[in-house]
């Protein structure tokens, strides 16, 4: 087994371990539900440390940075030690929401962030981030080698049909309150590694006769889902 299979799983078995404890601690009286709910934020930092651990982009690592500090923020909110609401925070979010806009072209590839995208290109590694937004991407590449998909409250329709795999290929994918599709030539045989969480991965392709080109999908579904069609 991999470094990141196993990595994957020690975070995901932190993650029940954790909350497994709280429970029985509770039910012992000895730890109030009522102090365990000051806790739920912490959901969304095991969430944004899922999506760093299989990042391999700016733009997936600032996204799961994004899921720690929210996290972090909230959880720090419900134990009483800051206080802040929505009007307080707002112009930050335009800040960055004004940064990642100028800035998308230096961070990634190919990259919708608000609005809704269409794309095309060769490239032999494809990485889409859709944020609030959706996007819809070609890839015809010779070679094609994987890449990183990533939706968050929004979604991706990517199109492998008019690419070629010269070897395995790996894709990963990460979404979260969004939606990912995938469409892929009938030659493809396709490996479906992918873990769901409160959410679907649907692999609807139909493997061929002879198997030798293979693409992996692997990643999380998150309140989400993910559909795989040749």
């Amino acid at each position: 087994m991999s470094a990141r299979k196993q990595q994957n799983r020690v975070v995901f078995g932190a993650a029940l371990l954790i909350f497994g404890v709280l429970a029985l601690l509770d039910n012992l009286n000895i730890f109030s539900h009522l102090n365990f709910l000051h806790f739920w934020p912490t959901l969304f930092i095991l969430v944004g440390i899922l999506k760093m651990s299989r990042s391999n982009t700016i733009s997936g690592q600032l996204i799961g940075g994004g899921f720690v500090a929210w996290g972090a923020i909230l959880t720090l909110k419900y134990m009483g030690i800051i206080s802040f609401n929505m009007r307080h925070i707002w112009p930050l979010l335009l800040i960055l929401g004004g940064l990642a806009v100028i800035f998308k072209d230096k961070l990634i590839s190919e990259t919708q962030w608000g609005g809704v995208g269409e794309g095309a290109g060769q490239s032999d590694v494809c990485n889409v981030s859709a944020v609030m937004s959706g996007a819809h991407v070609q890839n015809s590449a010779v070679n094609f080698r994987g890449g990183e998909l990533t939706a968050v409250m929004g979604g991706i329709e990517l199109d492998l049909r008019g690419a070629q795999l010269q070897d395995d290929a790996t894709l990963n994918v990460f979404t979260m309150w969004g939606g990912i599709s995938i469409k892929v030539p009938q030659d493809w045989t396709v490996m479906s590694q992918g873990v769901p969480l409160l959410g679907g991965i649907d692999d609807k392709t139909v493997p061929p006769a002879i198997t030798g080109k293979r693409l992996f999908i692997q990643g999380y579904a998150i309140m989400g889902g993910v559909e795989i069609k040749n």
